[in-house]
Order: structure tokens, then sequence, then C-alpha cells
């Protein structure tokens, strides 16, 4: 929660908006100047010629800007919101909480959807009047008006078919539901997609799951962890689900899953127990070179300490799991609020040459790949990291303010790599600060592919 005079420093802090000027020597667009108190995502959509960007400004309120690719004039408006009395500040205004990212996407017509800024917090949603009109942006408030008093972690994407999903979790940490939208273009309006919610925590736990992930078989995958309360070390149970329409699930053996999926009903991955060292910020999936599923995390070993695992079905129903890593360091993580990764595990990808490549960064022994046979999933080398779009000048903290760390948001299109950058302190676990740094400055970069 953000107190009131805590909202008042950083008003003081606040610099005038920018309009947004043309790049120069090579350091990109100067979008504006934004909040630095502490992380939060940004949005950075790049889709059918016309890019988007949704920020938090040096006042802590939501601003959309887009504009027409690839040089057309810049549009802006700072959406309203609406009181919140139990934060202390309007629903367009983020407090200290880093799981209030924000989430961009277009539906068939071209008009913009904007949702975030909650954590078990009363839905904010806009759509925009016109297609890819920003200026046209207007606060909705609901979607279905059902179960959007306690939201978080808000979730646009797409079925096989480009229709608009939105998913959510009803409830908090501990104690949460997963739900499903179905946007209707011709109407304008949201349904339940799901007559249920897809993972339910029923009143005693709740499920962190990645969003479906459509497959080279055509299916959509689904890779989580169950927690029982809000410290992060009572998270257990890597589960997976996969499905045709979104509406089936089953296992990974094929066998039908009756809805909602509970603890009881899940297809486990790996059994660890609260405090075997599953987190929900490192579970990825992926898929090999013949297109089965892949599943990677982070868990400790019978010594304790922390190790990167892969883990496939087999063909008897179950899953075989494999260590990556032989590191000598535990990630001693616990307790609520956000907290920062030791070690980050990428999804797996597979090579043309059969293997697979999973990067990895530890802050004990750095960053680098683990390249993996196919067929086996040993582990053949532990290779350097792959080359990075964005020059190393640009991680480098520009700033003067001590306990500043460069944030980056980046999509891929058309062939070439956009990049937001900016400078915050770090998340502090979601708590207040007495003091701040400046505003920074929110930068666009654009990188394209090489020849």
């Amino acid at each position: 929660m953000c107190s009131a005079r805590l909202l008042l420093l950083s008003l003081t802090l606040a610099a005038a908006p920018l309009t947004p000027a043309a790049p120069a020597a090579d350091d990109g667009i100067l979008l504006d100047r934004v909040w630095s108190g502490h992380p939060v995502p940004f949005a950075l959509l790049v889709e059918r010629g016309h890019q988007f960007v949704a920020y938090y400004d040096a006042d802590r309120r939501i601003v959309v800007t887009g504009r027409k690719l690839p040089d057309g004039a810049w549009s802006r408006v700072r959406p309203e919101g609406r009181p919140v009395p139990n934060r202390g500040h309007p629903s367009n205004a983020v407090g200290w909480d880093s799981h209030n990212s924000l989430q961009l996407a277009l539906d068939r017509d071209g008009h913009l959807h904007l949702s975030g800024n909650m954590h078990a917090d009363p839905l904010v949603y806009y759509r925009t009047r016109a297609p890819f009109d920003v200026t046209t942006l207007e606060r909705l408030d609901r979607m279905t008006g059902e179960r959007e008093a306690k939201a978080t972690y808000p979730n646009f994407f797409k079925n096989a078919t480009g229709d608009l999903l939105f998913r959510y979790r009803d409830g908090g940490s501990g104690n949460g539901s997963d739900y499903y939208n179905l946007y209707d273009t011709p109407t304008r309006t949201w349904r339940r997609f799901l007559d249920t919610p897809l993972h339910d925590g029923e009143g005693a736990r709740n499920a962190y799951a990645t969003s479906p992930l459509l497959g080279p078989d055509g299916r959509f995958h689904v890779l989580w962890v169950w927690r029982e309360t809000p410290d992060a070390a009572t998270n257990h149970s890597l589960s997976y689900a996969r499905s045709r329409d979104l509406l089936h699930w089953e296992t990974s053996a094929g066998q039908p899953i009756a809805l909602p999926i509970t603890l009881a009903k899940s297809d486990v991955v790996d059994a660890a127990k609260p405090g075997g060292g599953l987190i929900n910020m490192v579970r990825e999936l992926g898929f090999d070179p013949q297109g089965r599923p892949l599943a990677v995390f982070h868990r400790y070993d019978a010594q304790g300490n922390s190790q990167a695992y892969v883990a496939r079905p087999n063909t008897t129903g179950g899953w075989d799991t494999h260590r990556l890593s032989d590191w000598k360091f535990r990630w001693a993580f616990s307790g609520g609020g956000s907290i920062d990764a030791d070690v980050t595990l990428g999804r797996p990808a597979p090579q043309k040459d059969g293997t697979v490549l999973i990067d990895y960064t530890a802050k004990s022994v750095g960053s680098g790949r683990f390249q993996l046979a196919g067929e086996t999933l040993a582990v053949l080398a532990k290779l350097p990291p792959a080359p990075s779009v964005i020059p190393p000048a640009l991680r480098k903290v520009r700033a003067t303010a001590p306990g500043l760390s460069v944030q980056i948001q980046m999509q891929r299109a058309d062939g070439r790599t956009w990049v937001l950058r900016w400078e915050t302190q770090g998340k502090h676990r979601d708590k207040p600060q007495a003091t701040t740094p400046p505003p920074s400055e929110l930068r666009l970069y654009e990188f394209p592919d090489a020849p």
C-alpha cells in the first residue's frame, strides 16, 4: 500500500510529460520520464503496423502512447482512474507493488485493450472506441462483472484461430483460482470462456501457471506450481496439462482432466514438497526436437543446493527428470512480497542439429546455456551466453542515484527487435521506501535483424 504522504512525495519528483523525441546518436527515442521507485513490468506491443507502450509515468500514473510504424506521430493518453480506498491511491496510479504489471492487446478490429495495476484489487480494464487510436481509450472497470473484485496477473492471449482471451487470478496468494474470458468482437463484449476456473485452489492454495503455450503438436500446454500460503517457500507439486481447444484438458498421457483442475487432479511433473525449492518465478515450458514438451525448473537437491532440472513425459504416464547443473549454493527464499531471482532459466529451444539449448543465469556462477542431447536430455556442454541484440552500454546504469538497476522490456516483430529501457530501485518486497530517486528516462530502441 502507498500512503498519501509517499504519493505526494512521488508527485514532487514528477517531471512534465515529454513529447517523444526523435532518435539521437543511436540512443533511441525518449518517450517520457517514469517512476523509478521500484520495478513494475511495462507493456510493449508491436502488431499490424502499429506500436503501443503502456507505463507508469513520473507521477506514478498509467500512460499509454502509440504510433503507426515506421515513423508516425505519437499519440498519448493518461486514462482516468477510480478511487481504491484501501490502497490510498486511484486505480490508475501504482503503489509500491511489483506485481502490478500492465498488459496490452489488439482485438480483430484493431481496438486496443489495457489491463493492469492489480494485486487482489478490483479489475482495471480499458478499451479504445476507435481502432489503433489510444486517445479514445475508455475506462470500463468490468468484463463479465463476476469474480472481478480481487484480480491479479492479467494476461491477454489468443487461441489458434485468433480469438482474444483474458486470463486472471481471482483471490490471493495461497487462496485463488484462475478464470478465462473470451472476447466477442461483433458485440464488443466479454463472456466466460470456461464455466469453471481452469485451476481452482479450493480455498486452500493457488496455482501459479504459465500462459497457455501453443506447441508444434497443435495443442496448448500449461505448467504450474501450487502454493499453500503467501510464503514463497510453500510452492510445491510442479504440474502440467494440455488441450487442443482450451476447453477440454488432459494429462501428458492423454487422460482427460475434469475441470476445474485441483491439486488432486494434477499431472505432477515433480512432487517437491513445500520448502523443496520450487518457485513460481522459475518454471518454463518448451519442446524438444520431436515436439515433446519439456519442463524446466529450479528446486533443491538432496544436499539442499539449488539446481536446474528438466523433465519430459515418458511412455508410462509419468515424467523423467534430469538434473542439469552441479551448483554448490542455495537460493534460500521465503516470505511474501516480490523478490529478485537468484536463478533464472530460459525456455527450452530445440535446434536443427537435434540438441536443445536452455539459457540460465545464477548470481553465484554467472550466465550460460545448457546444451542437451535431444533424445536423452543429457548435458553435452555448458556454453557461453548467447549473443545479445542489446549493446552492453544499454545494460549499464546511467543515473547517479544509489541502488538503481536497468529494466528491459523486449518484443521481436517484423524482422527487428524493439527494446524499452528505464532504471529503477529494487523490489523491496513491495514495501514503501522513505526516499525515491528522480524519475528515469524511458527510451525505445530499434534493432533490425542481422542480414
